[in-house]
């Protein structure tokens, strides 16, 4: 997913057609190690494609994948077609004073 992303971010930066030294800057510009392999199996994937095609295939595939929940299509929601049925409850938790206190014992000398 990294290098998707580091692909991506080199796309949105302007150069159209990142190699993998541009991706490895980009990773290592952020600490992420990256895998020579993966870096290679995906821009021969990518090799001569529209980025826009690609983030509109991938938007089909997300949407056939189930998620938690009420299985609604996340396009219908945002045209307003259907209204989400999960209802968010707010709940007061009352907080214990001694949990507080705990923490300062973790630090006490006393044994």
């Amino acid at each position: 997913m990294k290098v998707v992303a580091a692909y991506m971010l080199a796309v949105l930066g302007g150069n159209a057609s990142p190699s993998a030294d541009d991706l490895k800057k980009i990773l290592g510009s952020v600490g992420a190690e990256a895998d020579d392999d993966r870096i290679e199996l995906m821009l021969s994937q990518v090799k001569g494609k529209c980025i826009t095609e690609l983030v509109a295939c991938g938007r089909e595939k997300m949407a056939s994948v189930p998620s938690s929940g009420d299985a609604v299509d996340v396009a219908t929601i945002a045209t307003g077609d259907v209204a989400p049925s999960v209802e968010h409850k707010e709940e007061k938790v009352e907080e214990d004073e001694e949990s507080d206190n705990e923490i300062f014992t973790l630090f006490d000398d006393e044994v």
